[in-house]
């Protein structure tokens, strides 16, 4: 599986015919369509949300919309733009989710973090927990991005964590590249400037340090180290869909920065089929399609 803005199909159906083939009725077509676009969609949203629940709430809604509308597509442009074009504006038209309000600005997290106890580990403790680390270091780097209003998060998200680039970022949010180019710089430097002024992965001479906070957070229940959310196995991680000689859109942030954002999980393995199943079975979504 690879970045969905850069992949090209050559020994499965495109999605030009995939969707001629949706237009006239065809539920396979239709099924194939969904679950090609479906993990990018959900992963989109987890980020955006940072709720599994929600993500899949508002993926749903979103792949929704993009059957009930593609009808009306016309190959103008690429499916993928179109349907992301959807796909963005429903999450960023959508009601704010609980989440979203828990930490809503840089200054509110950071004061979290400081009002969160220091417990220092010993070397030994942090290798033995080092996955509870791992956990509270992409907990950390997801809640800073519900730091960012919501179209700097979406355009970060789209920018930064699956590359795409000022033309196709542009184009699936209806303004102009050198637009795009802005609001993707505003946001990184937004999250680069906390980050360097709060974060030890970033700059060590700052005194926050994941390792240090895990007691508290597992002591209070706000990490489950039965059930992690983030930092699992079965998950892979954004480098591995993001094209690897992909052109840096911005040079002026600190490398070892990115790289942290490219390590966020992508989570493959989710319900996808009953996912799927639950859409393409509805009865309004087969009228509108008339499905065979």
């Amino acid at each position: 599986m690879e970045n969905p803005f850069l992949k090209e199909y050559k020994s499965d159906k495109d999605d030009k015919q995939l969707v001629f083939e949706a237009q006239s009725g065809d539920k396979k077509s239709l099924e194939a369509l969904i679950l090609r676009h479906q993990p990018y969609i959900y992963n989109i949203a987890w980020k955006f949300v940072r709720n599994g629940k929600d993500a899949e709430d508002i993926t749903q809604e979103a792949i929704i919309k993009v059957i009930t509308q593609l009808v009306k597509f016309e190959n103008r442009s690429s499916f993928r733009t179109w349907a992301y074009r959807i796909v963005a504006n429903h999450f960023l038209m959508s009601k704010r989710k609980k989440g979203e309000t828990q930490v809503d600005n840089f200054e509110t997290m950071a004061q979290n973090l400081a009002n969160t106890p220091d417990n220092v580990l010993t070397e030994f403790e942090q290798e033995e927990q080092k996955h509870l680390i791992k956990e509270m270091n992409y907990m950390c780097m997801t809640g800073m991005l519900l730091c960012l209003n919501r179209d700097q998060r979406m355009v970060f998200i789209l920018g930064e964590t699956f590359n795409a680039d000022h033309t196709i970022g542009s184009q699936i949010l209806g303004i102009s590249k050198d637009n795009f180019r802005k609001k993707l710089s505003r946001a990184r430097n937004d999250l680069y400037n906390f980050m360097n002024n709060k974060c030890g992965l970033v700059n060590k001479s700052n005194p926050c340090r994941c390792h240090k906070k895990v007691k508290f957070v597992v002591d209070n229940k706000i990490i489950d180290s039965k059930n992690l959310l983030f930092n699992r196995e079965d998950f892979a991680s954004f480098r591995q869909f993001i094209r690897k000689d992909a052109d840096a859109l911005m040079s002026i942030i600190d490398q070892k920065y990115a790289e942290l954002f490219h390590e966020l999980p992508y989570k493959e393995h989710f319900d996808k089929k009953t996912f799927m199943e639950d859409i393409v079975n509805d009865d309004h979504i087969r009228n509108i399609m008339k499905l065979n």
